[in-house]
């Protein structure tokens, strides 16, 4: 599901610990880096608050995102590539990733930059798909 913010969702069919671990997985069988793991919601729990389970995954590989980068060096604002798997308030798993259209419309890339971006899409798009 795509919304008008840019971000696409994918409802998972797994536990919320078995995404992250198959997306981390789906990661490094594509090719690419996982460079951290943020546990926002174990964060909230230090932090004396609330929040259901969220872990963002941050991944990349150089030559990508370079790429984009060698485009508009602003695009490193949004590297790494990242995935969110969170639990929303029924219990059910998704993910969530920027579009690759978002991403290049946001940079005002040209050809070779929005090739990256469109590389950096379908690489989230798979994992995403093989996780759930």
């Amino acid at each position: 599901m795509r919304d008008s913010s840019g971000m696409i969702t994918v409802a998972g069919s797994r536990s919320f610990h078995d995404t992250v671990e198959r997306v981390c997985a789906g990661v490094t069988s594509a090719g690419y880096h996982v460079f951290a793991r943020v546990d926002h919601a174990g964060n909230a729990v230090e932090a004396g608050m609330d929040l259901p389970p969220t872990v963002l995954v941050l991944f990349g590989k150089p030559d990508v995102g370079t790429e984009l980068m060698q485009d508009r060096r602003t695009a490193g604002v949004d590297l790494p590539s990242k995935i969110l798997v969170w639990e929303d308030e029924r219990g059910a798993v998704r993910m969530t990733y920027n579009s690759a259209q978002w991403l290049a419309d946001r940079h005002g890339l040209a050809e070779a930059g929005t090739a990256a971006a469109r590389t950096l899409g379908l690489v989230a798009q798979r994992i995403c798909e093989q996780a759930a």
